[in-house]
């Protein structure tokens, strides 16, 4: 059974199946990407960037996780990085399909416990760097409000409480991952599932010293490479704000630059971190539809209707982000036969 190949035909399909499945004609479809015009390339273009800084973090937490002799390149691991988050992307269940692929073919490079450990430590991090994410944004929009920028009432104050507490909970699981593990703590709690008890004990037994060692490897990169836990949580960090250009770049071409001048497009990028913490925010909430299909859209119209303003133009956010996804998928279901081994 040849798995790239069956990862490529579900990643095609799945690119089919979107195209299908707009919620706009394709004439409103292709009127929108007119209307977006040449900023569609920078728009498109920064997330070479943005998985360039995701390719980085991953190699930090590789370099912390495994022997000095696995040694892997950073165009292999950016190449992985793509393909992992174009099947992330296209399946559904919060995106499960790119970790079993990037352990699969991380396992040609290194021993499989420290591929498998590597991969489930990256996707740890890059949902803890979610969580601060969401976090820091709240008090960037409570201080654009103190500013008399943005609105603030007791709803608005009640749901920024419920995110900060919904962090703090976060970040408490997380420490205890990282302390002791998830592997093993994550089988045993899949056997309280109906039907599955069966499964999780008989999984357990059989490969209870490899997920143990897997589970002491996600413990060492805390506690022994401090130092590459932190690279790799602030290059996290750091790609989500990158990906707010984006965001920018369509406010700007609606005219949206809060006065304009450098403070003005400064500003007006303090909206986009906004925009693009809550959406995902929202969109990862509702993750078991491939693509988030419909809440992402939902997710940009209300954060940008939050910021006071049009419902139009978080509709145009909306499509042209999945028009972006949907040419980034194919260029990651593409790259698995490039360099294929």
């Amino acid at each position: 059974m040849n798995w790239n190949n069956i990862f490529f035909v579900l990643g095609l399909a799945a690119v089919v199946v979107m195209l299908f499945t707009f919620d706009v004609s394709f004439i409103e479809l292709w009127e929108h990407i007119c209307r977006a015009g040449y900023w569609l390339f920078p728009i498109v273009g920064v997330w070479a960037i943005i998985y360039g800084v995701n390719a980085l973090s991953w190699m930090s937490v590789i370099r912390g996780n495994t022997d000095k002799d696995e040694h892997v390149g950073f165009w292999r691991i950016y190449k992985l990085t793509i393909t992992g988050y174009a099947l992330n992307y296209a399946t559904p269940v919060g995106g499960l399909g790119g970790e079993p692929y990037r352990i699969m073919e991380l396992s040609k490079d290194m021993s499989k416990q420290h591929a498998t450990s590597s991969v489930i430590l990256y996707a740890m991090m890059h949902v803890f760097a979610h969580f601060w994410f969401w976090f820091t944004s709240v008090f960037l929009y409570l201080a654009l409000a103190a500013a008399g920028d943005l609105p603030f009432d007791i709803t608005v104050g009640i749901v920024l409480g419920l995110i900060i507490v919904f962090c703090l909970i976060a970040f408490y699981l997380f420490s205890r991952g990282y302390r002791y593990g998830l592997v093993v703590r994550l089988i045993r709690w899949i056997g309280h599932l109906p039907r599955l008890k069966g499964w999780s004990d008989r999984f357990l037994t059989a490969h209870a010293e490899a997920l143990h060692n897997v589970d002491a490897q996600i413990a060492a990169l805390h506690q022994q490479s401090r130092r590459h836990f932190y690279a790799a949580l602030g290059l996290e960090y750091l790609s989500r704000i990158v990906q707010s250009t984006e965001v920018l770049f369509m406010l700007l071409l609606f005219g949206v630059d809060c006065g304009g001048g450098i403070d003005g497009i400064a500003l007006t990028f303090l909206h986009s971190i906004l925009i693009t913490a809550f959406t995902s925010l929202f969109a990862n909430l509702i993750g078991f539809l491939p693509m988030q299909l419909g809440v992402q859209e939902g997710g940009f119209v209300l954060s940008i209707a939050a910021m006071g303003l049009s419902n139009a133009l978080g509709i145009f956010v909306s499509i042209i982000c999945r028009v972006r996804e949907i040419i980034w998928i194919f260029i990651g279901i593409m790259l698995m036969k490039v360099g294929k081994r």
